[in-house]
């Protein structure tokens, strides 16, 4: 304890008083004294506290420098999330064409969600957000918003301009939550192939995406893997995609058709470069599945895909391969093609009657059903099951979609030699376009088996060898000429050399039998064919060609034309320049039409 000194003492004063001063001046000495005392205690006191500070300042950042000279020291590691309980991921990755080209990315925008008892006004909050958004209902929602719920989803997301209309309202029980939709940028393009995608757990901050269809579910973990930086390549060429879907479209108009489909596919990579299926829809605002009916009436349904079709004449190219190969017959053998054909009750006969007798290539130019089934008779129906199971003909394929696996080629109860007749023409087994696409690939390429992908490749696949080289030759020379002189006349595009296979099958009644005036036009082409780089298959649904006096349904009238056209319009796209066309070296057929 200090004590205050006074500032007039009675001995200081009498002393001053006796030595004549004056004892005022007492008191202002020591009033000066303690003020001086003050002011150094002070600045002593501030000093201190400024010291403090200072070395507060050193050990902070001595202490971030410390640290950041450990981070550039030490070896980088993935930073990983650290939660005590389930986390949202609101990270998907992007999928492009092989070029790069966006076909499915991400797009930030907010979901609304409601706060009933914050609305001042619900009836007008009501009727503003059924003005902003049409397939809301003012009065339904003012129900909701007065029936005592604390919490109410309203959009899943929305726009930024709905959003800015929504703040306008100026009602503080409206809210906004963030979201990370997916967004395809090209629409309806590669529809079927990309699926589509939705939510799956939600909060109010943050929404996880995860694939419902196509790719997008095939994919699913690996494009929500947050570790992910890269996109998913395909092997699709946006460019050649968008126009194959242009030319089908108008193609399925002019024909009346009620659904169609196209595969491109590199001969020798299995790569899907582009493939389509009409009617298709927007993955932005995918439809909902049919619950009653007939499924293939949906947009939805992938016809390329999961649409598994007794293909008609397109498999005679396989049992003729498959007799070459054999040894079986030659190119200039000749078969008898007298009919009709008849077996257990069961008539076979030609569209066309091109003379009693005609050489394996002639069968194949002409379409004949007799000639091709008595080639299957000499084959038989073991050999026949084998060489089609070799092609990948009888199982599902491989592909990179979840509706694949379900698309299961329907085979004949038995396999008897009827069948392996019927079969010889595409009659009796049910298979895809797809599942077609990769068994002319196989065909055409030199003989080594194939398997569709929608992945981006850079090799050829070294499949198996189904056919021996010599066959693939002798086969492409014969597929030629079906366009050069046979069904497939229309099908010609100057400076690509292309050869196909025309097929028409009757489409089957839900309770047995065929329909008479609904079938199904397939043309499976390859080109340019000496030295096939890619298969082509167009596929048209209960087509019909107008042009004529009398509506003509075969392949060789409607499918075949649109094939042609995909391919002069592609072949440039894909690099292929227009040549001169090189003789394959061996003429087939003496025949002409």
């Amino acid at each position: 304890m200090s004590l205050r000194i006074p500032l007039r003492p009675l001995t200081r004063i009498l002393d001053a008083r006796a030595r004549g001063e004056n004892p005022d001046n007492v008191e202002k000495e020591n009033l000066r004294l303690r003020h001086e005392g003050l002011r150094d205690k002070m600045r002593i006191r501030a000093e201190s506290r400024l010291l403090l500070v200072a070395l507060c300042f050193v050990l902070a950042f001595g202490a971030v420098g410390w640290r950041m000279a450990g981070l550039a020291t030490s070896v980088p590691t993935e930073p990983r999330i650290v939660s005590q309980g389930p986390t949202i991921l609101n990270t998907r990755a992007d999928i492009t064409d092989r070029h790069g080209r966006i076909l499915a990315t991400n797009f930030a925008t907010n979901a609304l969600y409601a706060h009933p008892h914050d609305l001042i006004y619900p009836r007008a909050a009501a009727e503003g957000l059924a003005a902003i958004f049409p397939e809301m209902d003012a009065d339904d929602l003012h129900r909701r918003f007065t029936s005592g719920s604390r919490f109410l989803w309203l959009r899943r997301y929305i726009s930024p301009e709905q959003e800015q209309q929504v703040h306008d309202l100026g009602e503080p029980g409206l809210l906004f939550g963030p979201r990370e939709m997916r967004l395809y940028p090209n629409g309806s393009i590669a529809a079927h192939i990309l699926g589509g995608a939705s939510f799956g757990e939600e909060a109010v901050n943050a929404a996880e995406v995860i694939g419902i269809a196509g790719i997008e579910a095939h994919y699913d973990d690996e494009l929500r893997d947050p570790s992910r930086v890269e996109p998913l390549t395909l092997s699709l060429d946006l460019t050649v995609q968008a126009t194959v879907e242009e030319i089908l479209a108008g193609g399925m108009t002019l024909m009346g058709a009620r659904g169609a489909s196209a595969v491109l596919m590199d001969a020798h990579t299995g790569e899907i470069i582009s493939m389509a299926s009409l009617p298709d829809f927007d993955p932005n605002a995918r439809p909902r599945p049919l619950l009653e009916g007939d499924q293939a009436d949906s947009p939805l349904f992938n016809r390329a895909v999961q649409g598994v079709y007794e293909l008609g004449s397109v498999f005679k190219t396989f049992t003729i391969a498959q007799a070459l190969e054999l040894n079986l017959y030659s190119p200039f053998d000749m078969i008898d093609t007298t009919g009709p054909l008849r077996m257990a009750g069961f008539s076979i006969r030609d569209f066309s009657y091109y003379g009693a007798e005609q050489s394996v290539a002639d069968v194949l130019i002409h379409s004949s059903n007799i000639g091709t089934a008595r080639m299957a008779q000499s084959i038989g129906r073991e050999r026949q099951r084998d060489f089609l199971g070799s092609l990948g003909l009888l199982e599902p394929t491989e592909v990179e979609l979840v509706e694949a696996a379900s698309s299961r080629p329907l085979l004949p109860p038995r396999w008897g030699e009827l069948s392996t007749m019927t079969i010889s023409y595409g009659h009796g087994v049910s298979t895809s376009p797809l599942h077609l696409a990769a068994a002319y690939s196989t065909i055409v390429n030199g003989g080594t088996m194939i398997e569709p992908t929608l992945l981006r490749r850079e090799t050829p696949q070294a499949g198996p060898r189904i056919i021996s080289e010599s066959t693939s030759r002798i086969v492409n020379s014969m597929l030629r000429q079906v366009v050069t002189e046979g069904t497939a006349s229309f099908g010609e595009v100057e400076g690509y050399a292309v050869g196909g296979k025309t097929g028409t099958a009757d489409l089957p009644r839900p309770n047995g039998g065929y329909y008479e005036d609904r079938n199904l036009n397939t043309f499976a082409s390859a080109f340019p064919m000496n030295d096939p780089q890619y298969v082509l298959i167009v596929t048209l649904q209960e087509a019909s060609d107008p042009s004529g006096n009398q509506p003509r349904r075969t392949a060789g009238w409607t499918a075949v034309p649109v094939a042609a056209e995909v391919i002069r319009r592609t072949a440039p796209l894909l690099g292929l320049r227009p040549s001169v066309e090189h003789p394959l070296g061996l003429q087939l057929s003496s025949s002409s039409n």
